[in-house]
């Protein structure tokens, strides 16, 4: 029976760990393959606000779609993870997630809700991903450096959401002429069908090829030996109705879990969030006045890069400070920088946002680590259900978006400010949890 503190074993020799390093690698690659798919809908999302006039609101059903996945089919992943294993939970998030990338390609053609059914097959197939992925990181290897080693993944994920922005922006919003409402008021139906099928065309090449990567990978994760991890002898025999048992019995007897699955909920809503809304606000006159494509493959990547960059310094950091105080801290500071972005104007406004990704960078991977301490038996459960919690990614940019819609898109950046305060109070909760890790 495994768990996060004791991994496959109790003790970890070093040619066990040496082992581990190309099973990491390879997991790695899966990260990667997610962060890009996941970061190219804040490129997605303004574009298709303008290709079919949408308000903040409809326009963030992407993220509602899209992180919805999580939420509905994180609990089933759990239960085919379990009784398949990891790797060939991975192939089947693959070939899911394929199939979605597909479907974009008869979207552009189909009119918008065809583009969220397409989004909501893509994130169900990544949700297997990380139901298999993230619980398989932290036990390869000593629990007390789950944390970090979950963290040098996340940092190639944050690779991924760097440069796929950077690279694709550019292909999808480069060529996009968009029309007033107006404008678009006056064209006939005929003239409107052809300039939304024009403009939407763009991102059939992109996905396309995306899909075919997704599928290069499901054939590589198929035919490859990856290390078995034990999951606990009773956790392949649960019903579903056993295993909804199973996750409310581990919220209480574990407060941590609990409040963990709080802190994934606020932490993807706020980084998902600033994220979707980044480019539109960097629109705005008061800010930087920029067009769409400028901000898109200009300064959204920095956003992400600052993740990725500040995953390896949280990679070696988090082996010499407690994992609760460095996720206080960066909460802390991130709040601060969202006041500076709604209250302040210019560059000073635009710098703050685009840092707030710096400090993102070690919350996800130690919120959740910190959530499955010492579950024991519970782990996998405790992993669907933070993996579940990602649908705040499909909330709290909704709720920013309706508040956009009503008093205007800066001030609704308090929102995502307050997700921070609890990301804070839950490091400053937990930060005896662990003893404080040796240096290495």
């Amino acid at each position: 029976m495994a768990s996060i503190p004791q991994g496959s074993s109790t003790q970890h020799s070093a040619t066990e760990e040496k082992n581990y390093t190309i099973p990491l690698i390879i997991v790695t690659i899966l990260f990667f393959m997610w962060g890009a798919i996941t970061s190219l809908n804040d490129v997605l999302i303004p574009h298709l606000k303008g290709v079919y006039d949408l308000s903040f609101k409809q326009a963030a059903l992407v993220q509602v779609w899209f992180f919805g996945a999580y939420f509905l089919v994180s609990i089933p992943a759990g239960l085919y993870v379990r009784s398949f294993g990891y790797q060939k939970g991975a192939v089947t998030g693959l070939v899911i997630a394929a199939a979605g990338c597909a479907l974009f390609y008869p979207a552009a053609s189909s009119g918008y809700y065809f583009f969220l059914f397409a989004f909501f097959i893509l994130a169900s197939g990544i949700t297997v991903l990380q139901v298999a992925a993230n619980p398989y990181v932290a036990v390869l290897g000593p629990a007390k450096t789950a944390s970090s080693r979950l963290t040098l993944t996340q940092a190639f994920n944050s690779l991924g959401t760097t440069l796929a922005p950077k690279f694709i922006a550019g292909i999808i919003l480069g060529g996009a002429t968009f029309l007033t409402a107006a404008e678009i008021a006056n064209l006939s139906p005929e003239a409107l069908t052809e300039y939304r099928l024009q403009e939407a065309s763009s991102v059939q090449g992109p996905y396309l090829v995306v899909a075919g990567m997704l599928l290069a990978l499901a054939i590589i994760f198929a035919i490859i030996k990856l290390p078995k991890i034990s999951q606990g002898e009773d956790e392949d025999k649960q019903s579903f109705r056993e295993s909804m048992a199973s996750n409310i019995k581990a919220m209480k007897e574990f407060p941590h879990l609990a409040l963990g699955v709080v802190g994934i909920f606020v932490y993807v809503g706020a980084e998902v969030s600033i994220g979707t809304w980044l480019v539109n606000y960097l629109g705005l006159p008061n800010i930087a006045n920029m067009s769409e494509a400028e901000a898109a493959s200009d300064y959204l990547w920095l956003y992400w890069g600052g993740a990725m960059v500040g995953r390896f310094i949280g990679f070696a950091a988090l082996r010499y400070f407690r994992p609760g105080i460095v996720l206080c801290t960066c909460a802390t500071v991130c709040t601060l920088l969202l006041l500076s972005g709604v209250f302040l104007d210019g560059h000073i406004a635009m710098w703050s946002i685009i840092l707030i990704g710096l400090f993102n960078s070690i919350m996800f991977p130690t919120i959740f680590t910190m959530a499955l301490h010492n579950l024991g038996k519970y782990t996998s459960q405790g992993s669907g259900l933070l993996c579940m919690a990602i649908v705040g990614g499909a909330v709290i940019p909704y709720g920013q978006g309706a508040i956009a819609d009503s008093i205007g898109l800066q001030i609704s950046f308090l929102l995502p400010a307050i997700c921070y305060l609890f990301i804070s109070y839950y490091g400053k909760k937990y930060a005896r949890l662990y003893e404080e890790p040796k240096s290495t």
